[in-house]
């Protein structure tokens, strides 16, 4: 069995990968937000990047720092919204490419 991406990112670039490990420690420490916060949000945001390691992995998280299965599918919900929203927010695009557009002869 070949060794884990972690180990094999570790082993070719450690300095790099111990960087983004204390980023990443860093970056979910409890400040201006609390650690459930923070792992909702990253929950959302995966769901937005379409990352599923991030959502199998913040998930767990989420819920170890004290979050509802039903604020979890809330930040899920908030997460479609937003990228549901990119769509809706350029439709002037498409119609102002329609105004443009030649008329059919």
């Amino acid at each position: 069995m070949s060794q884990s991406p972690a180990r094999q990112r570790d082993q070719l670039t450690p300095g790099p990968e111990q960087a983004w490990r204390e980023f990443s420690k860093a970056v979910f420490e409890p400040g201006a937000l609390d650690a459930k916060t923070k792992q909702l949000i990253a929950v959302a945001v995966a769901h937005v990047t379409q990352c599923p390691y991030c959502i199998d992995g913040h998930t767990p998280s989420a819920k170890r720092a004290g979050a509802t299965e039903a604020e979890v599918m809330e930040a899920v919900w908030v997460a479609a919204e937003m990228r549901a929203g990119g769509a809706v927010a350029h439709s002037h695009r498409a119609l102002d490419a329609f105004d443009t557009a030649r008329d059919p002869e």
